[in-house]
């Protein structure tokens, strides 16, 4: 049964290596990544299953024991990371089928998305510090060259930035894990949390503050998200919309990872920055998204803020804050993915993502305004949706630690975001059509590829709304293993 964990990385690895193989024949390519897709996200779930009713999984391959070994492991969280980048895996491979070139494919668009996928698995299963690292550079690799391909000379600007800042983050995470490794001899997450815990504090700390500028950066938290903004509205939706939906997400899963396994030592101090922090990347981002008048510049920024709603329920650090904080990337993962992908019909139709020169769709395409709004106002956090649930578990979980500040500080970002939102709604759905503003000749085929993935992920945001208290509950079953890791500890190490 343990075995299984490892298929999420398999799979998207011999898409990939089936993609190259069939390099010249791009109809091929595409179905085999749907295969693979759909293969993935039947694999994920069974995993989520097992996990959910056993408890967390492990492996050691070459039957190495931990802590000498490469460990695989699954709990909880993990398990619920690769549920949410199965569902968006499928989602944007049907609507890449419409969104990418045949130019960018003949460049290798399938094999990289597929070692995307596989780095993205890799680090939400990986037990080791150093293969984290290892996983964050096949992510990194695969991302930068997906940013960048076709060429474009605003893709080409927004990739340098990318690839600079996410450079640097990635020697200051290597600095860290030798370090790490200096003080304690391990790399195992599981076994550096007793390491840890009899190493000079000093260092760790020091180790602790290295961790969170290399996630940071890569989690796009203030003051290191200038590279966001600038590089995830350049290339095709199917890759920004990838990119939004998971990427930075990775990055805040190795923090809620390190912050709750291994850097406890020290909560009032470390998990203080952490709050510091989250409150300035949520009023930060919210601002840049009020200032924009691009469709996907406004919801790049918008990635950013909502990142510091994920980091204050980690900052808090109580199980109804972590389970927030859980609940938040489940609704945000589905929601900005949904918000990027609508975005690209929008251009489809238009031929631009300027909103002043838009207008007039509600009237013209009334059930794509419908697909717009249930994302959009989950995402500013209108009941019943999914993000009203996952900002009331914060905002309660913040008044119960006494922590006013970051309240205000979340509640009025909610407002701005609802501002950008409507402003969103008012300049290309309601208000009334340019001049120059036809709509683009969209065939049938390309249509429903397009909408058939928006409309899925909208009744995936109204079911996470609709089933609240279940996965509210999931979300505190997971926030207790994270903060009484002893589960997780014995199935590496064992008893």
């Amino acid at each position: 049964m343990d075995q299984l964990i490892l298929l999420p990385i398999v799979i998207p690895f011999l898409t990939a290596i089936i993609c190259i193989l069939a390099y010249k024949n791009y109809a091929l390519q595409r179905q085999i990544s749907m295969v693979g897709s759909f293969l993935l996200f039947g694999v994920v779930i069974w995993v989520f299953t097992a996990v959910y009713q056993n408890g967390p999984l492990s492996v050691q391959p070459g039957n190495w024991p931990a802590p000498f070994g490469i460990t695989w492991v699954v709990d909880l969280l993990s398990a619920i990371m690769l549920v949410l980048a199965g569902l968006m895996m499928v989602a944007v491979a049907i609507y890449a089928r419409a969104d990418i070139d045949e130019h960018r494919e003949s460049l290798g668009y399938y094999p990289l998305y597929n070692f995307l996928m596989m780095g993205v698995c890799g680090s939400f299963t990986t037990g080791d510090v150093f293969n984290l690292y290892v996983w964050f550079e096949i992510m990194l690799i695969s991302s930068f060259v997906l940013l960048e391909l076709g060429g474009d000379r605003r893709q080409l600007e927004g990739a340098i930035k990318y690839m600079t800042i996410n450079v640097i983050a990635s020697m200051i995470f290597l600095s860290a894990v030798g370090i790490l490794y200096g003080l304690t001899g391990t790399l195992n997450m599981a076994d550096l949390r007793g390491a840890l815990a009899t190493a000079p504090q000093g260092m760790v700390i020091t180790v602790s503050m290295m961790f969170l500028v290399g996630f940071g950066i890569k989690a796009a938290l203030f003051p290191l998200y200038g590279w966001l903004p600038s590089a995830y509205h350049t290339p095709p939706t199917a890759i920004s919309a990838i990119f939004s939906g998971l990427l930075t997400k990775v990055g805040v899963y190795a923090l809620i990872r390190v912050f709750t396994l291994m850097f406890v030592q020290d909560v009032s101090y470390t998990h203080n920055i952490l709050l510091w922090v989250a409150g300035f990347t949520m009023v930060a981002g919210v601002l840049g998204a009020a200032s924009q008048g691009e469709f996907r510049r406004i919801l790049s920024f918008h990635i950013v803020s909502q990142i510091g709603y994920m980091v204050m329920g980690l900052a808090l650090f109580t199980p109804l804050a972590l389970a927030g904080a859980i609940f938040y990337i489940i609704h945000h993962i589905v929601v900005k993915t949904n918000l990027f992908l609508v975005s690209g019909v929008v251009n489809r139709l238009k031929g631009t993502y300027q909103l002043k020169k838009i207008g007039g769709l509600y009237k013209k395409r009334p059930f794509l305004g419908i697909l717009f709004l249930i994302p959009a106002l989950s995402l500013a956090g209108i009941p019943p949706l999914s993000g009203f649930w996952a900002k009331f578990a914060l905002v309660r979980a913040g008044l119960e630690a006494q922590s006013y500040w970051i309240v205000v500080a979340s509640l009025v970002v909610s407002v701005l975001t609802l501002f950008s939102m409507t402003k969103i709604w008012a300049e290309a759905f309601w208000a009334p059509e340019p001049d120059e503003g036809a709509d683009l000749e969209v065939p049938p085929a390309d249509w429903w590829q397009r909408v058939i993935p928006v409309a899925a992920l909208c009744v995936v945001t109204l079911l996470i709304g609709s089933t609240a208290e279940w996965v509210f509950q999931l979300s505190l079953e997971t926030a207790n293993q994270l903060l009484d890791p002893t589960l997780y500890i014995q199935t590496v190490l064992g008893n």
